[in-house]
């Protein structure tokens, strides 16, 4: 089942972390470049804490930060 192109998606990226200079694109979310895995994740865990948000981590490594 496939969502309906006008209903507006159920949750709200608030960060996206990434170790790849070249995956930050322009965009509302917080953006932020690592320098290393253990950094990435460093930030992702606090990060969500201080926003009580969720973490999904990529199949590339990069992680979002999401509210539901």
């Amino acid at each position: 089942m496939g969502r309906e192109s006008s209903m507006k998606p159920q949750y709200e990226i608030l960060a996206f972390i990434t170790l790849e200079k070249n995956r930050i694109l322009s965009s509302s979310c917080l953006t932020l470049l690592a320098e290393n895995e253990e950094a990435s994740k460093e930030m992702t865990v606090d990060i969500a804490k201080a926003m009580k948000a969720d973490v999904v981590q990529l199949k590339n490594g990069d992680y979002m930060v999401i509210r539901v």
